[in-house]
């Protein structure tokens, strides 16, 4: 085999056929459910997840009691329950093996803008608003529709402060109407 020139490791999975019809119609059903830019956003959480199966695999061989076993499972475990890929009653490695791209999906910043109300009117409108940086988690401004969120942060998720839907300094369109209106009043 030839050098890998590569500087990081490759994020995307090609697949090895490239025309196999089943795959590319649910490949295109889920970017138009989710609202993605581009399949490279599928085969991301696709080898995302492929990895998480392994190491639950890899784990299942090894014996009950085996303390690599003990201790990188809770591990992982843990990895999904923050967040919100398995619930807490799912507390089993084997419930790794039965995560689906939709779980993934679901847990991504983009939805769950849509879901909880943020004014957003589709999941494209979702993304539009993430990437204008009008979204904070917390008190970091996140412009990244892929954002992975936490259990604990849903809650902390809200218009930035520096953004007109969230109480800031109108935009450039209302200002111009404003003075337009201010101007009209004087005369």
């Amino acid at each position: 085999m030839g050098k890998n020139y590569r500087n990081r490791s490759s994020v995307v999975e090609v697949p090895k056929r490239a025309f196999e019809k089943d795959r590319l119609d649910a490949e295109m059903k889920i970017l138009g459910k989710y609202g993605l830019k581009n399949k490279r956003e599928v085969r991301r959480v696709n080898l995302v997840l492929s990895k998480l199966r392994k190491a639950a695999r890899e784990l299942l061989t090894l014996a009950e009691d085996d303390p690599k076993r003990i201790f990188e499972g809770a591990a992982l475990m843990r990895r999904c329950f923050r967040l919100g890929l398995l619930s807490e009653s799912e507390n089993k490695l084997d419930y790794i093996l039965g995560l689906t791209i939709p779980k993934f999906m679901e847990r991504r910043l983009q939805t769950v803008v849509l879901r909880n109300n943020f004014s957003a009117r589709s999941i494209h409108h979702a993304r539009i608003l993430i990437r204008q940086k009008h979204i904070r988690v917390g008190k970091q401004l996140v412009n990244v529709p892929s954002f992975m969120v936490r259990v604990d942060r849903e809650k902390q998720i809200d218009f930035a402060t520096t953004s007109p839907l969230g109480g800031g300094r109108p935009g450039r369109t209302a200002r111009k109407n404003a003075k337009r209106n201010k101007g009209g009043d004087d005369e």
